[in-house]
């Protein structure tokens, strides 16, 4: 038998989530989260998932059904709905793309000087856990990707939001002073501008997304891609946050 990774404690709490999206306990509703939680902590193929967990190909179709539906992004959601929204922190890190994850077009992969890649745009809060993310190409700046991130989220709480010198960006600042919170963003080297508006302090503490991108990235099946849709790839994600949240 595999090491299995939910306790019996977070199995009763997920089960508890899982019914407000519908989601009702059958006799092997466990041992399907189980087996996704397998694939993406190895990195393995889907078709070497132990057969303790059922059929490969039962458990992958069962999964692509869960992630066209985006089921797994709404659990995410249900479970990340008390974030301490007082600072956040948002940060993009790339990810290599496996040659098994190629071969679909416009699905947030590219070619750059290391191969193929993706890259995870996150955002987490004062807590450094995660709140929301958004997958595209390696090659995309996180300065564009920004605006989009940060309007999905409600920041009537949020004092400070908090970025490295890649977001330095005045429509990216001026969207963040327009919700009346403060943008901790230093300005590039090159800039005539000072860092006189910066809190070096919480600009430390930045290290948190840093930290929360070494976590996700301890799932095989998330430092590398290795799904060639994107959707799936991004429900992947979702449940590794998933299961970063359940203990708290």
């Amino acid at each position: 038998m595999p090491r299995t990774m939910l306790t019996d404690q977070h199995w009763q709490k997920l089960k508890t989530i899982l019914r407000n999206l519908s989601i009702h306990h059958n006799s092997n509703l466990r041992n399907f989260i189980e087996a996704i939680l397998y694939r993406i902590r190895t990195g393995c193929p889907w078709r070497d998932i132990p057969s303790c967990f059922g059929h490969s190909n039962s458990i992958f179709k069962r999964f692509n059904r869960w992630s066209s539906s985006g089921k797994l992004l709404r659990l995410f959601k249900l479970l990340a709905s008390c974030p301490d929204m007082e600072w956040i922190f948002i940060d993009g890190s790339h990810v290599r793309a496996h040659q098994h994850s190629a071969g679909i077009a416009n699905q947030s992969i590219s070619k750059s000087v290391g191969g193929n890649s993706s890259k995870i745009h996150l955002i987490v809060d004062a807590n450094g856990n995660p709140v929301d993310f958004m997958i595209t190409d390696g090659t995309t700046h996180d300065v564009k990707v920004a605006p989009d991130l940060i309007s999905t989220l409600d920041l009537k709480e949020t004092k400070v939001v908090c970025a490295d010198k890649g977001y330095d960006s005045e429509p990216l600042r001026e969207q963040i002073r327009k919700t009346g919170t403060k943008a901790n963003i230093p300005k590039k080297i090159n800039s005539q501008s000072n860092n006189d508006h910066m809190d070096w302090y919480l600009y430390k503490i930045r290290h948190l997304v840093e930290n929360m991108f070494c976590r996700l990235k301890q799932f095989r099946g998330i430092a590398t891609r290795y799904d060639k849709l994107k959707r799936n790839y991004q429900s992947a994600v979702a449940l590794a946050c998933i299961f970063l949240w359940l203990p708290l």
